[in-house]
């Protein structure tokens, strides 16, 4: 079986033959992937989120669907409802598109709490309840939620029990001016997905994700992350820290990390590389502090330098 390293390089080079400079925001959606979490991207339209999604899906060989979320979503729209058969004089499951591999929620802020908590069972329990009865989803099952961080009219903000629920939130944001014309010279007759061959199948995939359990984690570096996170606890300016979910997030996501670079041993700097992504989302600052997501992503960096590592 191929290594997680080969796997990753491989579908970066698929997904750079459409999208082009966004390496490491890719590399970061393999991780959230590997390590079995779910996605939110906050970005303004037209960065190529839909078209990331598709990518993920073809170079895994996994079905993608995609819902637009609008103020008048219900939960059905979602999950999927019994509709009765008349012909069979019995009722039958219509599955929603939550029944799939990788499911793109597209503007998920714009739909009522409501809506938005349909998708909690799912994403936690990796299941869906309808009428009582529970329904496992497929493997592997990824959200990417996306919102949108200019327009708030008409949007319901996440609450931090959802947030939470997020194992990573990233920006692709705009491409730089080379960037930006390579992916015109590449794409001037539309966006071909034909380019984008399959490097892997689910079932690969998952088997992949078994062995990161298997890559160690010194002692000193589970401590460097267990004093980032209760310093997030500790600091007047956060009124809310990380939870405990996160602390795990930030373990597995330092592991994931690791088997990414071609080791089966986490070093401090692997931390350091996923600490922001895993973290900022889930900070509340206090009343008298008003931090933008890029400055709070700030702010962990900041705490990991004030954090020292026990030498050897």
């Amino acid at each position: 079986m191929r290594d997680i390293k080969t796997i990753t390089e491989l579908i970066l080079d698929e997904a750079e033959k459409i999208i082009k400079g966004k390496r490491d925001e890719i590399k970061l959606l393999i991780m959230s992937m590997l390590a079995g979490g779910h996605v939110l991207i906050d970005d303004v339209p037209g960065t190529g989120k839909t078209t990331l999604v598709k990518i993920m899906a073809k170079t895994l060989g996994c079905e993608a669907r995609r819902i637009q979320f609008v103020s008048d979503s219900m939960p059905s729209d979602i999950i999927g409802m019994n509709i009765y058969n008349q012909k069979q004089h019995d009722f039958q499951l219509r599955k929603g598109p939550v029944f799939t591999n990788i499911l793109l929620a597209d503007e998920i802020n714009r739909a009522m709490p409501r809506t938005q908590s349909a998708l909690l069972e799912a994403m936690e329990e990796k299941q869906v309840t309808i009428d009582g009865e529970a329904y496992m989803l497929p493997k592997p099952f990824l959200v990417v939620a996306t919102e949108n961080p200019v327009e708030y009219e008409s949007t319901f903000n996440l609450p931090i029990a959802q947030l939470d629920r997020f194992f990573i939130k990233l920006s692709l944001g705009y491409p730089s001016r080379e960037d930006e014309k390579k992916m015109l010279m590449s794409s001037a007759h539309g966006i071909d997905l034909s380019l984008v061959n399959k490097v892997i199948d689910g079932a690969e995939f998952l088997k992949l994700a078994d062995t990161i359990g298997a890559v160690h984690i010194e002692e000193k570096v589970l401590d460097y992350i267990i004093d980032l996170v209760n310093k997030t606890r500790s600091r007047d300016d956060i009124a809310v820290g990380a939870s405990p979910r996160a602390t795990k997030n930030l373990f597995q996501a330092s592991k994931t990390w690791a088997a990414m670079q071609g080791r089966n041993f986490v070093i401090p700097d692997d931390v350091q590389k996923v600490a922001p992504p895993v973290l900022s989302h889930r900070l509340v600052v206090s009343a008298m502090t008003d931090l933008t997501d890029g400055q709070k992503t700030d702010m962990v960096k900041d705490l990991l330098e004030e954090i020292e590592i026990e030498k050897d």
